[in-house]
């Protein structure tokens, strides 16, 4: 149950956080009611057109993020979850975590034509598969770098 609590479920939860950002909660129509103030706050001035530029940079970011610590989420159980006595490659464990998060970010995109105020886009895929990567080279790197460490001291 221990491993469950520590390893598997921080994902499962991340899975149902952007699960729910799928929903019409996420959807364009509700950040932009968060974003263009904070922006007209920060610049009065600010065009429509760079409120525009600003929201989708958000909107895009916050896939590339989201993904990237699912994936890192994934790596983690598979790095740490397995039977006594195997070891798997970090860079294996990096591959299938990416594959979970590109697959879930597809079935997240298809789920996102049930909702109204949403759509599926394949750019949207693309960007969370890149995330995914991004999360994992950087846990890779990071891990590396531990690595290094370690053998110096």
């Amino acid at each position: 149950m221990r491993r469950f609590f520590l390893y598997w479920l921080p994902p499962l939860v991340w899975m149902g956080v952007i699960f729910f950002l799928s929903t019409d909660m996420g959807s364009a129509a509700h950040t932009s009611m968060i974003l263009e103030p904070l922006l007209h706050w920060l610049e009065p001035d600010i065009s429509a057109a760079a409120i525009e530029l600003a929201h989708y940079v958000v909107r895009k970011g916050a896939h590339l993020s989201e993904y990237a610590i699912l994936a890192v989420l994934w790596w983690r159980v598979l790095m740490h979850v397995h039977a006594e006595g195997t070891v798997r490659p970090a860079w294996a464990c990096a591959l299938i975590a990416l594959l979970i998060a590109t697959m879930y970010a597809a079935t997240d995109e298809y789920h996102q034509t049930f909702v109204a105020s949403r759509g599926a886009s394949v750019q949207d895929v693309m960007i969370d598969s890149c995330g995914a990567l991004v999360g994992v080279v950087l846990v890779l790197l990071w891990r590396a770098w531990r690595i290094r460490l370690a053998r110096r001291a």
